[in-house]
């Protein structure tokens, strides 16, 4: 057996199935997504959704894209995936979740159940972003870095009501994210630094320190 195809599924033209495929019952595979071999794809998700929106939104532009999806990644439940996005080999993506377009997503990384990446965001390997994570779009996340339950970010500074280049945060490898903390746009968590639970980090940390509290500062004997 190469292929396992559930019911009611819809493959488009132009998709691309490695061997030793499952894809879940009704399943909806658009033009231009590519599964690597061993890829393991849940029940009711969409893959390869096209940019839409208004005016008021801002998305990427461009020509139509492909959505990749590495050898051996699994796919939970009501997943749904843009085109234009590279998740890379061995990585969980839970129920729920939602994955915009331009999105890069490394080796062996876990998005949890009901998280949400958006646009034009880099996260590197063996990353764990777990339940009801928001992140943001213009993010970058390094490699092993820990993202806790409800942690949201932002990436524009004026909420709307001004121009501004679009900025999310810039999280160094290994840092550590406690659940609902809150990353305000453009800061820059140290490398090895630990946000506390519930934190607001409003400016930039240090590397291999932890910050905590509204807003977040360095705890005692943790730097100045």
């Amino acid at each position: 057996m190469t292929k396992k195809i559930g019911r009611n599924v819809v493959i488009e033209d132009d998709v691309v199935l490695g061997e030793e495929v499952v894809i879940g019952d009704n399943t909806v595979i658009l033009a231009g997504t590519e599964l690597g071999d061993g890829v393991v794809v849940g029940a009711n998700c969409v893959l390869g959704i096209q940019v839409g929106g208004n005016k008021r939104m801002r998305k990427s532009t461009g020509p139509k894209r492909k959505l990749i999806i590495g050898t051996g990644t699994t796919l939970g439940s009501l997943v749904s995936i843009y085109a234009g996005t590279e998740l890379g080999e061995q990585v969980f993506v839970g129920d729920h979740a939602s994955i915009r377009e331009s999105v890069k997503v490394g080796k062996g990384t876990v998005i949890g159940r009901s998280a949400i990446v958006e646009l034009n965001t880099t996260i590197g390997e063996s990353c764990t972003i777990q339940t009801s994570a928001y992140v943001t779009g213009d993010t970058t996340i390094e490699d092993h870095v820990f993202i806790g339950p409800c942690v949201s970010m932002s990436n524009d500074k004026y909420m709307g009501a001004q121009a501004y280049e679009m900025k999310g945060p810039f999280i160094k490898e290994g840092a550590k994210i406690g659940n609902n903390a809150t990353l305000l746009p453009g800061v820059c968590v140290g490398k090895g630094t630990i946000v506390g639970a519930g934190a607001v980090v409003t400016k930039d940390t240090g590397d291999d320190v932890v910050v905590a509290g509204v807003p977040a500062r360095p705890l005692k004997g943790e730097g100045q």
